[in-house]
């Protein structure tokens, strides 16, 4: 948080402040009162940044001796930029002076005049730049990380939007960027100089300050992968100044940003007040984690540095994977109103009934092609990208075969998790490197889900009291279900896999636990269990695997959700979660899967695989927002009308077996 004491009430004269209610709210959030006004003794005014409208509030803070604070935008801020329809900023400065203004002194300049020593947070600050990178996140992230950038051994010179406040009070202006150029060019006489235009006059909204006599780079290119090829950088006060030094760079600085001055670039001008001697670990640990004020807004609440990465990196993946919009097939209708809120918010997604128009018209437009899993072709197909969907692993409270809509769904552009015949995307992300800070994620993580007792369907059921001795817990599972169909061996029915496990365990305690879309009359699959002493119906699943002692299955996920909580399990088929060392495996795994560590696994299922929505925000969310929803209750209702379509399947269902007998 911020090292000056600022007033519970902040007085403003700008209309933007009334407009911006998520700055209004990060500010309540924090503690201040936004007021209209006169400000009295012991209040203060606020005004953002050095914007052309700031010079009213400075007025009255001179007249009533107020104290006076500056906004400003953190270092990661949206999407798009604010001028090209970017919504609010996750994070605010809220500071005695502006932190690029280097003429005067700032809270955040006090900050970075004590380096931060706490190993703790020097270790969160290795760990958040590292983050940064591998996720490809910036400031703005309307850039795509795919196309190309120019060839190693470039000079780059950052371009800025003309007038900027970042300029004029950084002791520069216009010719500081031609004193900047030509500086570029004396020094390297031999490379190739690209200038880099700034994502705002990308978008056609300001101007910068060089024309078509220089070699722009235009291209909406990733700035960690632009940094990574390029020789030398060059800036006046650019955010990417900053980047380029987490990138490892020594940039040339011409004005007074923030990170200049502290003995980690080349500076043309002098800063006699910055006397410290900073690590790149101590200049991200002020900056980006100490003083910023971070917002969540799903969870509508101040955040960490790392609880704003989380925020950001659904949506930059959302933005993504759906800036291009999508053709879906495949989809049956009640399912179409999420698969909307989940994959139409950048472009409306269209559904194609018609398997074979919805692939000419995916090829047609360069859409990709969104299928549901069960429903999608053996071969592959001709569109760009087919991705198959289903369902993820903590999916809502309640039944799909009830028409309860999902929470978490996977798109898979190889294969499916359940099919083991193909390499699947979740198979590709446990195989490689984790991301950084991955282990600690999902740690964290896995212990909400257990305090929780959180499953993918959450029903919640009875607690049984259940005979003493060595108590084995055999799941069923809907024998049609197309991970049975795909990923089950020579035992592939409820009554096989009860066999199985009596045979192996001829004293123990077997408990068999119906599939719940079988107890609920939604799907085929009751059988006698005779092999069984208990048959838990209803029963609370987080209560059985606590109970037993060891876990039987096909390829149900309650196999997961018995490893997560430490239960050896043993899998008569081949489940997304076998074949990695930590499973009795009775069925071939593919050759494929190499040892692993079983959070690494986790990892990859729970965080990097599925896609969240929030149905309280209706926005893309991390995986730890919707295991909060789930453990707290806050979820809107389905609605009745999917319950009467519920009902209707079902008797449907129940139909279609007694006519197959």
């Amino acid at each position: 948080m911020i090292t000056t004491s600022i007033p519970n009430r902040l007085y403003y004269y700008n209309a933007g402040l009334l407009r911006q209610a998520r700055v209004r709210r990060i500010l309540t959030l924090a503690g201040h009162q936004l007021r209209l006004g006169i400000p009295s003794a012991g209040d203060g005014v606020v005004v953002w940044g050095h914007s052309p409208y700031a010079a009213r509030g400075e007025a009255v803070a001179r007249h009533f001796n107020a104290p006076l604070f500056r906004l400003e935008d953190a270092f990661l801020r949206s999407i798009h930029p604010a001028r090209a329809g970017g919504k609010g900023p996750i994070g605010l400065f809220l500071d005695n002076g502006a932190h690029f203004a280097g003429t005067r002194p700032s809270d955040l300049e006090a900050r970075l005049c004590r380096p931060a020593t706490d190993a703790n947070l020097l270790r969160r600050a290795e760990d958040g730049i590292a983050r940064l990178k591998y996720l490809d996140i910036s400031k703005y992230n309307h850039f795509d990380p795919q196309l190309p950038v120019p060839d190693h051994g470039f000079v780059l010179v950052v371009d800025q939007v003309r007038g900027d406040a970042s300029i004029r009070h950084g002791n520069a202006d216009a010719t500081t960027f031609t004193q900047m150029l030509e500086a570029a060019r004396r020094e390297n006489p031999t490379c190739r100089i690209l200038v880099k235009t700034h994502p705002e006059t990308r978008a056609g909204v300001r101007r910068g300050h060089f024309g078509p006599d220089v070699e722009l780079l235009t291209d909406a290119v990733s700035p960690w992968k632009l940094l990574e090829a390029a020789a030398h950088v060059y800036t006046v006060s650019s955010q990417l100044g900053f980047e380029a030094i987490l990138a490892g760079h020594r940039p040339r600085v011409f004005g007074q940003p923030f990170y200049a001055g502290w003995g980690l670039s080349d500076d043309e001008q002098k800063f006699p007040r910055r006397t410290a001697k900073l690590s790149v670990s101590q200049l991200f640990a002020a900056s980006m984690i100490e003083a910023p004020l971070w917002y969540d807004p799903c969870r509508d609440d101040l955040t960490t540095f790392e609880g704003a990465i989380d925020y950001l990196e659904s949506q930059v993946r959302a933005f993504r994977e759906d800036r291009h919009g999508h053709i879906a097939t495949g989809m049956r209708l009640w399912k179409r109103g999420r698969l909307q809120a989940v994959f139409g918010q950048e472009k409306r997604l269209r559904f194609v009934n018609d398997p074979v128009a919805a692939q000419d018209e995916a090829r047609k437009t360069g859409r990709d092609l969104l299928v549901w899993a069960g429903k999608a072709p053996e071969a592959h197909i001709a569109p760009p990208v087919m991705r198959r969907v289903e369902d993820g692993f903590l999916r809502s409270k309640g039944l799909g075969a009830d028409l309860v809509p999902p929470l978490s769904l996977v798109t898979d552009d190889s294969g499916i998790y359940y099919d083991p015949r193909h390499e699947s995307a979740l198979e590709r992300l446990i195989i490689a490197p984790p991301p950084p800070g991955a282990k600690a994620r999902i740690s964290a993580l896995l212990d909400q889900l257990i305090s929780a007792g959180l499953t993918k369907y959450n029903l919640g059921g009875a607690s049984l009291d259940l005979p003493s001795g060595h108590r084995v817990l055999v799941v069923g599972q809907v024998e049609d279900d197309a991970s049975i169909r795909c990923g089950a061996s020579h035992i592939n029915t409820n009554a096989g896999l009860l066999a199985a496990a009596r045979q192996a365990n001829p004293n123990s305690v077997i408990v068999f636990k119906p599939h719940p879309d079988v107890e609920a009359g939604l799907r085929q699959g009751a059988i006698p269990a005779t092999e069984a002493d208990i048959i838990a119906r209803n029963a609370d699943p987080i209560a059985l695997i606590t109970a037993c002692d060891e876990i039987w299955t096909m390829t149900s996920l309650l196999g997961f959700e018995a490893l997560i909580r430490n239960k050896p399990v043993t899998c008569a088929g081949t489940p997304f979660y076998a074949g990695w060392g930590f499973t009795t495996d009775l069925a071939p795994t593919p050759s494929r899967r190499l040892p692993r560590p079983l959070w690494q696994v986790a990892h990859a299922a729970l965080i990097t695989y599925p896609r969240y929505y929030d149905p309280v925000s209706r926005q893309a969310c991390p995986a730890e927002v919707v295991a909060e929803r789930l453990a707290k209750g806050a979820l809107p209702h389905p609605g009745h009308a999917n319950r009467l379509l519920a009902k209707l399947q079902g008797a449907m269902a129940s139909y279609a077996g007694i006519w197959r007998r």
